[in-house]
């Protein structure tokens, strides 16, 4: 499993970074992403069903969003 931490980051980073962390990623391989600008709660499932990802799990806690993703 791989986490990546875009917490503080706005719009688009946390995409493009879920995007080169998966691209360097096996198909099957699950990323951790976890983001604090509410537009990833719109964006990151947006990408996934673009790229052809799984979204596993969505969760909210204190203003963090955690995303979990199986690589298509």
């Amino acid at each position: 499993m791989h986490t990546v931490d875009t917490i503080g980051l706005n719009c688009p980073l946390p995409v493009i970074k879920a995007e080169k962390a998966l691209s360097e990623m096996a198909s099957g391989d699950t990323l951790v992403l976890l983001a604090s600008d509410p537009l990833a709660a719109i964006d990151i499932p947006n990408m996934c069903n673009k790229a052809g990802h799984k979204l596993l799990k969505q969760d909210q806690a204190d203003n963090v969003w955690q995303f979990e993703i199986e690589k298509g």
